[in-house]
């Protein structure tokens, strides 16, 4: 039987499994510990940042960080629609409500429909405690813009950028935005620590008081004492020195992505009403700026191509390969259906139109001969079909 061809799986290897062994047998197994501490110093260099927290997931990083700020019951905070629902849930936690704004082309935060969005909450009376952009699969949003309304406004940006790791916007760092971020290392994204995320700022108070809520609140005496609610957040040892060697591949990996991306430009450059979603191979006009290459995706303009993103990943997902749609927009889940949104029916559209690939780092050759023969006969069986109309 085939194998099944992933999205994003994890990409591992002999560096891998030498610093788990490493970690194994220095005794350390248990949450915190050396690599813990050495795998926050080295994001914090990566990412240009003074201060890293290392957590169980990019999601406990945005719970973090908010409480931190005090944001709970009555106040909002702004974010993007287009993301996935751990940005939204994360609020939610805090008692706070998300409000959504929706994108622009890029799948980033449309920065007029913020400025809309942060004019009329304060209209209205209402308290923004925070903005938290989403760099969308990858393509760091454009800080600078939502720098200068934050600033305006007074409100602190929280930058998501769960799936941006290794990006760049104008030759900064993804993770380097924003009075804090966030990262994950989520099983799928382009580095894994299998589960974990890592909060990163130049507030030495912020970092402080994650550290202090991340291990149940404990204060420092000789017995257990709480004076708040705490959290079991930190990440273990032995996931440190995983992620500490993944670290270490990063930019190699994201190279190989890149590489994938062309292909899949190559692959369907004379394909009537297919675009591949942002740079065809992830850098802007101006040099600096460039995506992780995370995922690579296609937006299908079904009237121009006589078939739908749909009809794709279902031909795909016959022959043993994962596609996905683009997230579905915050604004359109049951869950947040009762939540303020500014709208400009990009979002929606990008959902209906855009299917990411397979992207991982892990596939090889092989991998991406057997998915371009499955998308090549696909293209012949559809252009067959519209013939014999």
């Amino acid at each position: 039987m085939t194998a099944r061809i992933y999205l994003s799986p994890p990409d591992i290897g002999p560096a891998e499994e030498a610093a788990v062994l490493r970690a194994l047998r220095s005794g350390w197994v248990a949450p915190l510990g050396p690599e813990v501490d050495a795998f926050e110093r080295e994001v914090a260099e990566y990412t240009g940042r003074s201060h890293a927290v290392a957590l169980s997931s990019g999601t406990a990083a945005l719970h973090l960080a908010l409480l931190a700020w005090g944001v709970g019951p009555g106040d909002i905070v702004i974010t993007a629609s287009m993301t996935f629902a751990a940005t939204a849930n994360a609020i939610a936690y805090t008692g706070a409500e998300p409000v959504f704004v929706d994108c622009d082309r890029t799948g980033n935060i449309d920065v007029e429909l913020l400025a809309q969005a942060l004019s009329d909450q304060r209209t209205r009376g209402r308290r923004v405690a925070a903005i938290i952009p989403v760099d969308l699969l990858g393509k760091v949003a454009n800080y600078e813009a939502i720098a200068s309304l934050a600033r305006e406004q007074g409100v602190p940006v929280l930058s998501d950028a769960a799936e941006s790791l290794g990006a760049r916007r104008h030759g900064r760092p993804a993770g380097s935005f924003g009075e804090a971020a966030i990262v994950s290392f989520n099983g799928n994204k382009v580095m894994t620590t299998s589960g974990g995320g890592m909060l990163l700022t130049d507030d030495g108070a912020l970092a402080a008081r994650a550290r202090y809520l991340a291990t149940q609140a404990r204060q420092p005496v000789i017995h257990y004492e709480h004076t708040d609610v705490g959290y079991n957040y930190r990440l273990s040892n032995l996931l440190a020195a995983l992620g500490r060697a993944q670290l270490g591949r990063l930019d190699a990996m994201i190279e190989l992505r890149r590489a994938t991306r062309r292909r899949y430009r190559d692959l369907f450059a004379t394909t009537p009403g297919v675009t591949i979603f942002g740079a065809p191979d992830g850098a802007d006009s101006d040099g600096p700026t460039r995506d992780n290459f995370w995922l690579t995706s296609i937006l299908v303009d079904s009237e121009a191509a006589g078939w739908s993103s749909a009809n794709l990943q279902q031909y795909l997902a016959i022959h043993g390969i994962e596609a996905r749609p683009l997230w579905k927009p915050m604004h359109l889940q049951p869950v947040f259906a009762g939540a303020v949104a500014y709208t400009n029916g990009t979002g929606s559209d990008l959902f209906a139109r855009g299917l990411s690939l397979p992207s991982g780092s892990v596939h090889n050759d092989a991998t991406f001969a057997r998915i371009a023969d499955c998308i090549g006969d696909f293209l012949h069986r559809r252009t067959e079909a519209k013939g014999a109309q």
